[in-house]
């Protein structure tokens, strides 16, 4: 049998079992498991099935010893801010409600009367959303308040996965910083914010940093070949995780391009200031203690709904295609708030396309005025973190499951005037085992395992075509 590493990885779309392993200074992944995952309805909510994400972690692991592997440990991440509630005998009071359910809406202003968002932000640094675990505890506080008498703990999605693994609750870093609930500075739970909304700081497990040992797999989830099975703590939240797996070059910005696209530099403090603020940059926890000070852009969202809503008549690669071919080039916000969770995301980008000038017509158009709007948006995106982190960076390193869109990268390139380097792929699976991988002391750190990554993957390099950019690293909207 072949060692190797599990990451189990679990967008809002879909999620993958991953074998990760090391073989002549080399890193290659064998995918396992690939499972589709989808809101579905509880009461009035959209909520997610987690004893079906679970069962399928299971089918993973299973597959993969079945495979000829023999794990070392696993460590699973997930999206953030979703969490789920136990009450004292560790029972799940009520299913996990989706950050895509617009139950906040009616909240955020109540809870800004409490407290400040500019407080918020000079303590936990975390930008706006309103889909934040701040503002769903609070809502969930006031309309669930029957079942809220019951909570004894509160835990992140890959924490409570984590825990049905283990028996052991804790709080994974990175992901929790992105609660806005967690003091950028002294990376705890931060007590001021608690106690100005409320929250007991009781339900609130440990944190612990990414690398952490949180034991072993209980014996009744293991295949019977298999006799003990490690749980490290990966970076829990999927970009933290992606950004692990990238490997950056010096003066690099990075984009995580999936569902959504995270755009933003590393650093080593945070960046706290009022044009952050104004800018709505966030700064979330990541590996080896560094900060991911990065924008939210709508990202590809927006086109797998168009392609949805064709019930799936076209491919992603035709979409590309068609919008090649297309003559539309209208530009648009693509973070507009309409298009967070539209009843109809067509209609709501035509609607938005005749604010400013002319509505697309049909998939070329529409998968068009997304494609370029959202290098419009990277490329606004990049001129503002040179502004506020006072620094020139030449390239975007663009990875994740949008990187294989070559269009798009060279899109980002021309309307950024930097060169893209895209790949890999598997960002956020690579990132979540190479953290397993230091832990287990099969590399002595981060760089150590970027380097490999690096060495393992044929990135592409895309160059910006001369006199296509410039006009264009300001918002044009």
């Amino acid at each position: 049998m072949t060692n190797c590493y599990l990451a189990v990885d679990i967008g809002a779309s879909s999620g993958r079992v991953i074998a990760v392993s090391y073989i002549d200074n080399h890193i290659y992944e064998n995918e396992m498991h690939r499972f589709s995952n989808e809101m579905i309805s509880w009461k009035n909510y959209k909520t997610w099935d987690i004893d079906a994400l679970f069962e399928h972690i299971l089918y993973g692991i299973k597959t993969a010893v079945n495979n000829g592997w023999k794990p070392q440990s696993i460590g699973i991440d997930t999206w953030a801010v979703d969490y789920v509630l136990l009450d004292d005998k560790d029972e799940r009071i009520m299913p996990p409600i989706a950050y895509r359910d617009a139950r906040t809406s009616t909240v955020i202003g109540e809870l800004h009367e409490i407290v400040s968002f500019e407080e918020i932000y000079s303590t936990t640094g975390i930008q706006f959303q309103p889909f934040n675990t701040i503002y769903q505890i609070y809502a969930h506080r006031k309309q669930e308040s029957e079942a809220w008498k019951k909570v004894s703990s509160i835990l992140l999605l890959p924490d409570y996965l984590h825990f049905c693994l283990t028996g052991k609750k804790a709080a994974e870093y990175t992901n929790a910083t992105t609660t806005q609930l967690v003091d950028a500075k002294s990376r705890e739970w931060s007590p001021t914010v608690l106690k100005l909304l409320n929250f007991p700081d009781s339900i609130f497990p440990e944190i612990l940093a990414p690398g952490s040992s949180l034991g072993q797999v209980k014996k009744e989830f293991l295949p019977g070949t298999l006799s003990k099975l490690d749980v490290i703590l990966p970076p829990t939240h999927d970009t933290a995780s992606a950004v692990a797996g990238a490997p950056l070059t010096e003066n690099s910005l990075f984009i995580s391009s999936g569902t959504w696209s995270l755009m933003g530099a590393e650093l080593e403090e945070p960046s706290l200031t009022p044009a952050s603020l104004e800018r709505n940059f966030t700064n979330e926890g990541g590996y080896e203690g560094r900060i991911r000070f990065l924008k939210n852009i709508m990202g590809l969202w927006m086109i797998q709904e168009i392609k949805r809503e064709y019930s799936n008549a076209y491919s992603f690669t035709d979409l590309v295609h068609l919008a090649k071919e297309a003559s539309f080039d209208e530009i648009i916000d693509v973070n507009d708030p309409r298009f967070l969770h539209p009843e109809s995301m067509r209609k709501t980008l035509q609607t938005v396309c005749r604010e400013t000038g002319n509505k697309p017509d049909g998939p070329g158009e529409e998968a068009r005025c997304v494609f370029r709007s959202l290098a419009s948006s990277y490329a606004a995106a990049a001129s503002e973190l040179e502004k506020l982190t006072e620094n020139e960076y030449k390239s975007i390193h663009l990875f994740g499951g949008g990187s294989q869109n070559e269009w798009l990268n060279q899109l980002t390139a021309d309307f950024s005037g930097k060169t893209v380097i895209a790949g890999p792929v598997e960002a956020t699976a690579l990132g979540n085992a190479v953290v397993q991988m230091i832990a287990q002391k099969q590399f002595f750190n981060l760089t150590e395992a970027r380097d490999t990554i690096r060495k393992s993957y044929n990135l592409k390099w895309y160059e910006p075509k001369e006199g296509l950019f410039g006009y264009n690293n300001e918002p044009a909207f």
